[in-house]
């Protein structure tokens, strides 16, 4: 049997529900990752900043780093699991009122994940506030629908991880993995 390639699977979900965790644990147990680029933004000088003072362009340079993640792996042999994804940012844009740029809705369209879509939703046992996660819980849930709905709109199904710890997570995505992933 050989894996597909290149194949992409996507966390997304509230913030603060587990993905980095989860996309932690896979990376040590072996997963090729992606880390969360809009986290990497915001801890970069200026970037809390940017998200503040100017969301759409934020949003543009979540686009940007999302693109330069994907083309990184496009070409890998196997699983790629990415921590969130283009229609992140149109459920950032979403929640944030703003309206949805041309590149960010053509990147959406056009540039497609090759595999499943994992949802970490929002879990209020686990969530917590940090320096750059400054949603409160109400944000975190309304933003958790927004990206949700969002991947649906660009014609993703969207498969909802339990509410478990990140051993029995990760437990969870192998077994929905195995079953696409080889042949």
């Amino acid at each position: 049997m050989r894996l597909l390639a290149p194949w992409h699977a996507v966390l997304t979900g509230a913030p603060g529900a587990g993905k980095t965790t989860l996309l932690n644990a896979a990376e040590a147990a072996g997963f090729r990752t992606s880390p969360e680029v809009a986290r990497q933004l915001l801890q970069s000088p200026g970037g809390m900043a940017l998200r503040e003072a100017d969301p759409l362009e934020f949003a543009e340079a979540m686009l940007e780093a999302h693109v330069r993640e994907f083309e990184r792996h496009a070409t890998v042999e196997g699983l790629v699991l990415f921590d969130r994804g283009f229609p992140d940012v149109v459920g950032f844009l979403d929640v944030s009122g703003l309206p949805i740029p041309k590149a960010v809705d053509r990147a959406c369209r056009t540039v497609r994940y090759q595999g499943p879509i994992f949802r970490a939703p929002a879990w209020a046992a686990i969530y917590a506030q940090d320096a750059e996660r400054i949603q409160d819980w109400e944000q975190a849930v309304a933003s958790d629908d927004a990206v949700t709905a969002a991947w649906r709109r660009y014609g993703y199904a969207v498969t909802d991880l339990p509410l478990v710890g990140v051993g029995e997570r990760l437990d969870f995505i192998v077994r929905m993995l195995d079953d696409g992933l080889l042949h």
